[in-house]
């Protein structure tokens, strides 16, 4: 079928991934700083005025390539909670996206970068959060949080031989006290 016999909606969703998949390649690839608007428009197959029409700038492409984690479902208690993020680290350890694989690459080297990951975390924090319990919800997520990123650096980025050898149950079953602690008391 021919995009253009498709409806407008759908034309506008397929352009859109498509400049999000050309964006995550190049983030990925060569960092924020280096990835230009150009550059993801021509590797996208879309005039430049197209990217900013959807994005408006860089940092907003960005922030949008860089989304990647799944929302834990609501109504979890502590156990599912703890379930949820180490279900993610098939991904995080595995075959990790170009959208998170350029957001920690660009993060911790540009400021415009750093910004966008810290939007992105944080909506991950006040989803986490929203499912525990007490008046310090917001900062045992922003542990557990970090707890996984720091993970995902380690194996991804610096490629620590004691990660890389190492199953992902291992992992799960190494970190399940600590993260299942920062879930807080359990509410009956």
């Amino acid at each position: 079928m021919d995009d253009r016999s498709l409806p407008r909606a759908e034309r506008r969703r397929r352009t859109e991934e498509r400049i999000l998949g050309a964006a995550r390649a190049l983030f990925a690839e060569l960092g924020f700083e280096r990835t230009t608007i150009r550059a993801v428009a021509r590797a996208a197959g879309v005039d430049p005025a197209l990217v900013m029409q959807y994005f408006g700038n860089k940092q907003e492409l960005f922030r949008h390539a860089a989304q990647a984690v799944p929302p834990p479902e609501d109504g979890l208690d502590a156990d599912g909670l703890v379930d949820h993020l180490l279900g993610t680290l098939d991904t995080k350890i595995g075959a990790l996206s170009q959208g998170s694989l350029a957001m920690m690459r660009s993060m911790l080297t540009h400021p415009e970068a750093a910004a966008a990951a810290r939007e992105v975390l944080g909506r991950q924090i006040d989803r986490l959060a929203a499912s525990m319990p007490g008046d310090d919800a917001r900062l045992r997520a922003a542990l557990m949080t970090m707890v996984m990123l720091g993970v995902t650096v380690g194996h991804q980025l610096l490629e620590l031989e004691e990660l890389r050898g190492v199953s992902t149950e291992e992992i799960a079953r190494a970190l399940r006290p600590g993260l299942r602690a920062l879930t807080g008391p359990d509410v009956s």
